[in-house]
């Protein structure tokens, strides 16, 4: 063998795992190839089946495999957090990558493989991948596992499930509406069977066409009926007659303030007055909803007279509710909070977020492991405290009841769900994502945000300091957007929009049930796996 071919040998699987990354980098915005998902990861499931093993370390070769695929996946398409934290970043990246790499580990576990039987008095060996029934077992265990690991990844420390193989088809309306039974699990399982039997289909054929013998392939069949059923699901659901709903008015502020600027002692008046600016343009729409976004004055609100002048002036100036978000000190806890204010001089409703972002809002084990919190440095000075519960705000404009989201929160199923089944009928984002500058972040963010919509069967209104303010309707559609005509996102302006919101939205299944599909892959997956090592060891 020359030279180069024994180099093409050592070097082709490394080549595959790190193009399965690249794909799946390019899945998602700024990109954002979506349809590439379907194919992303035969690289490296061909890099993992048909790769020569490494004698007595080939543990080690499948979890390099599968983390050179994680690691280019997740460093690749959530470079915009370098923005806040470049160490951070990088653990980050490498240890999302992780997940991938136990997927790699799995793979060979259900490979379809050779059967030695006896047929009229000699041995035959019959090969594995000429079955459909073991190419479909192959690809089934294979998606489970996937989505198994995916629900993990998004609970394993308070979770960052962010970017999961669904989200890439958050433009194909009718395969995501799945949602509402299985959640985004549903949409990667139906990604990652694709991948898995598009190898084993065509390593099949060549098979055949050895023998000069084709058959059925109802493992490809099958798949595709996957889809197709799918498919007729959600084009049924998007035409369905809309629900009996109430209009509300709504006016979501976007002020466009550079974070520097935030944090700077001499912004603080004109910060103010940009908001109250902006807010009378909305106040003369007459809006039922005024909207600004997350931690929008510069100080907390009941703790600094001028923030709260400015906003109670505001209120007082329009028979319009006032949501907004800032930072709340009491004695029980610092919170990121949201806070509804009514005309008719109520007490004003609460909540404190529930779900903190990990090293943005708060350094897991900071005493324990210094470590974190010297990655981290000055941009997490202290923690915030976790809220104790989910509040849905009533509004007094409008026989409303709204769930409020603070900023990453709209990313997480679980959450939402709990809003839901306390009655709320619209999520109302409020975030910042100006930490994250004029990169490919919000918009990330928002792909990852739409499925809360379809999941619960609610509309959404998102608020951002910068980013992207808009409407989302309970298909996932994007119905209203802040920008400035030409596509750009980050500007001053204010957005405003009538929503209609469901009098009486339905408690889908995958609100009253969760995770249960991705919870069921893991347990199948985890099933499978003792006795398949058991079976390879013998």
């Amino acid at each position: 063998m020359s030279h180069p071919s024994r180099a093409m040998t050592r070097f082709w699987p490394w080549l595959c795992a790190a193009l399965s990354g690249i794909l799946l980098v390019l899945c998602f915005p700024p990109v954002n190839w979506g349809g590439l998902v379907w194919v992303a990861l035969i690289p490296l499931i061909v890099a993992v089946w048909f790769s020569k093993p490494w004698p007595r370390r080939d543990f080690l070769r499948l979890l390099l495999l599968g983390e050179i695929t994680g690691a280019i996946y997740f460093l690749g398409s959530l470079h915009w957090i370098s923005c806040v934290t470049v160490p951070g970043f990088i653990l980050l990246g490498l240890y999302l990558g992780l997940y991938p790499a136990v997927w790699a580990l799995f793979l060979p576990l259900v490979r379809p493989s050779d059967v030695t039987i006896e047929h009229q008095g000699s041995l035959v060996v019959r090969k594995g991948w000429l079955t459909s029934r073991a190419n479909l077992k192959a690809g089934l265990l294979a998606a489970a596992a996937w989505v198994g690991l995916e629900w993990l990844r998004g609970i394993v420390f308070t979770g960052f499930g962010w970017n999961g193989l669904g989200v890439a088809l958050r433009d194909n309306l009718a395969l995501i509406q799945i949602c509402d039974i299985t959640g985004i699990g549903g949409v990667s399982f139906m990604v990652v069977l694709v991948n898995v039997i598009l190898v084993a289909t065509i390593h099949r054929l060549r098979l055949e066409f050895g023998k000069h013998k084709l058959k059925p392939h109802y493992d490809f069949s099958f798949s595709v009926a996957v889809i197709a059923i799918v498919f007729a699901y959600g084009v049924n659901k998007i035409l369905a007659p809309a629900p009996e709903a109430t209009d509300l008015s709504i006016g979501a502020v976007q002020a466009n303030i550079p974070i520097v600027e935030k944090r700077d002692p001499a912004q603080e008046q004109e910060i103010l007055d940009i908001h109250k600016r902006l807010s009378e343009a909305a106040i003369a729409m007459d809006v039922d909803l005024l909207i600004w976004p997350e931690a929008a004055t510069p100080h907390p609100l009941f703790q600094h007279q001028a923030s709260f002048d400015t906003v109670v002036d505001i209120l007082h100036r329009h028979d319009a509710d006032f949501l907004l978000g800032t930072v709340h000190f009491t004695k029980e806890g610092d919170f990121n909070s949201a806070v509804l204010l009514t005309p008719n001089d109520k007490p004003p409703q609460f909540y404190h977020k529930n779900h903190l972002v990990p090293f943005g809002e708060y350094v897991p084990l900071r005493k324990s492991f210094p470590l974190f919190a010297w990655i981290v440095r000055d941009v997490v000075p202290e923690d915030f405290d976790f809220g104790p519960h989910p509040v849905v705000f009533q509004l007094s404009q409008k026989p409303i009841k709204i769930a409020p989201l603070i900023c990453f929160e709209d990313t997480v199923g679980n959450l939402a769900r709990k809003f839901a089944l306390q009655g709320a009928q619209l999520f109302v984002t409020v975030t910042n994502d100006a930490w994250f500058l004029r990169s490919a972040g919000s918009e990330q963010h928002l792909a990852n945000a739409i499925f809360r919509c379809i999941e619960m069967r609610r509309p959404m209104v998102r608020a951002a300091n910068t980013g992207v303010t808009c409407v989302i309707d309970s298909v996932g559609r994007e119905t209203k957007r802040l920008d400035d005509g030409k596509g750009n996102t980050f500007i001053e302006g204010v957005l405003i929009a009538s929503v209609p919101v469901p009098n009486n939205p339905p408690t889908t299944f995958y609100a009253l049930n969760g995770e249960i599909f991705s919870v069921a892959c893991l347990a199948i997956a985890g099933l499978f796996v003792i006795p398949a090592i058991m079976r390879r060891r013998k």
